[in-house]
């Protein structure tokens, strides 16, 4: 694929869906850090990724130069089901904060699975079914992303086993049954069923899991079984490629009605969406033709961006998976039980953290208990009840509006919604109750994680 210089909206379909996925690798000067071999400290090749990942995934994610990669036509055909998906103007929100601000969000939770995760899902399941393989296996926390994975293999004919956080697991037991539905195997992580799992049980016998212990166990599953592999869905590569739909998408609609956005904001665990949302538009900002204020947001909880080291660290607890330079708390540590399950996790996408060390974006970690409040606010307003992982990001464009009424400014905001809360009602019980706490760790527990993180220069 040609890297000439070509405006996004070529790649766009009659509908105004994009074609292409956009990497937004190809238009950063200095690249992401490779993935390294734990055993020899070397950048990791293909034919070492071929027994954990599908082919065709692995050269995406080692892709640094295609800036525009063709989107199949199944893929396609499959996301006409819920795609273009709304870029709403929440102008009942506008009134009613009394903000001079222009507030705009990219509705991602608009199919079954309720959230954005299924742009990668879907793709990520054609690649295993064009190769030939019987099934994959996962990871999931708040059971966004196996709600969305157990959907595609469905829709594929592939096997689906998907390993839960064992917190989320137990506060989140009707999107379990979801994933159920459509023919997922469904594990509460950690667990007995993996060498991994049992370690883990034995260091912590009481631990609640993180997306870090469900990785190990999820890839020491694929690599144990002929015909399977490991699918991810945040934090590589590849899938905020997938995800960069919602961002295309997005800068096509604003640009067809004239419309910039002076801040981006978006919702940041492993970076998924977040990178998806901001891709065209960091796009321009890394090759000098547009400037914007963009914004991750992540739980005070699990703070990877705002108190983490950019450092290499182990992708998973186990330490059996690649290293990626990222920020991180370190791979040993266990965030509290949240209920933005979707959130904990203890490091972010190489690509997100590589700009974020650069300075082209910047972080705010938010407390529990103001993100439910914004929710419940947003609710009441526009109609639409956020999952727990899409709040932070409204806490923030709140926030924004908000200073906007002490400035007189009419800045332009978007924000991603990336999916609803309809699953996640006993969260909002336990805020409605005042049963919820907002736990944030202590500088000397994240230095005692940090302590372990392996020594590369």
């Amino acid at each position: 694929m040609s890297n000439e210089k070509i405006p996004y909206k070529i790649y766009l379909e009659e509908h105004e869906m994009p074609t292409h996925y956009y990497n937004l690798r190809a238009d950063m000067e200095k690249k992401p850090a490779p993935l390294l071999n734990p055993g020899t400290g070397e950048p990791l090749t293909l034919e070492e990724m071929e027994p954990i990942f599908c082919k065709e995934l692995i050269k995406q994610e080692l892709d640094n130069d295609t800036k525009f990669v063709p989107i199949p036509q199944e893929i396609r055909d499959f996301y006409k089901m819920y795609r273009p998906s709304p870029l709403v103007r929440a102008y009942c929100l506008e009134e009613r904060l009394g903000t001079p601000a222009k507030i705009y969000y990219k509705f991602e939770g608009n199919n079954t699975s309720g959230s954005h995760k299924l742009n990668s899902a879907i793709a990520q399941a054609y690649y295993a079914k064009e190769q030939g393989l019987k099934g994959v296996t996962t990871e999931t926390g708040a059971g966004q992303w196996g709600t969305a994975l157990s959907m595609a293999c469905s829709y594929f004919q592939l096997d689906c086993d998907v390993y839960m956080v064992k917190v989320s697991y137990e506060q989140k037991p009707f999107r379990r049954e979801v994933m159920r539905t459509y023919g997922a195997t469904i594990t509460p992580s950690p667990s007995n069923t993996t060498n991994i799992g049992r370690k883990i049980l034995e260091e912590h016998p009481n631990t609640t899991g993180s997306l870090g212990c469900a990785i190990s166990e999820a890839v020491e599953a694929a690599t144990s079984r002929e015909g399977y592999r490991y699918v991810l869905g945040s934090v590589l590569n590849q899938v905020l490629l997938h995800q960069s739909i919602i961002g295309l998408e997005t800068k096509a609609a604003m640009d067809k009605y004239g419309i910039k956005p002076d801040i981006i904001i978006g919702s940041a665990g492993g970076g998924s969406n977040l990178g998806g949302l901001i891709a065209p538009f960091m796009g321009e900002k890394l090759t000098g033709k547009e400037d914007y204020q963009i914004i991750a947001v992540e739980p005070a909880s699990c703070p990877s961006f705002t108190r983490g080291k950019f450092a290499y660290d182990f992708a998973d607890t186990g330490k059996i998976c690649p290293l990626a330079k990222m920020y991180t708390l370190g791979s040993d540590y266990i965030p509290a039980p949240n209920h933005a399950g979707g959130l904990r996790y203890h490091g972010m996408s190489t690509t997100l953290s590589e700009l974020y060390d650069q300075g082209y974006m910047e972080a705010r970690s938010v407390a529990q208990t103001d993100v439910f409040a914004a929710a419940e606010e947003f609710a009441r307003v526009e109609g639409i009840l956020p999952a727990p992982e899409s709040a932070h990001a409204i806490k923030v464009a709140l926030d924004e509006a908000k200073k906007c009424i002490e400035t007189g400014e009419e800045k332009t905001i978007l924000f991603g919604l990336t999916g609803t809360g309809y699953f996640d009602l006993t969260a909002y019980q336990k805020y409605h109750d005042g049963e919820m706490e907002d736990y944030v760790p202590t500088d000397e527990e994240i230095a005692k994680s940090l302590s372990s993180l392996p020594q590369i220069d």
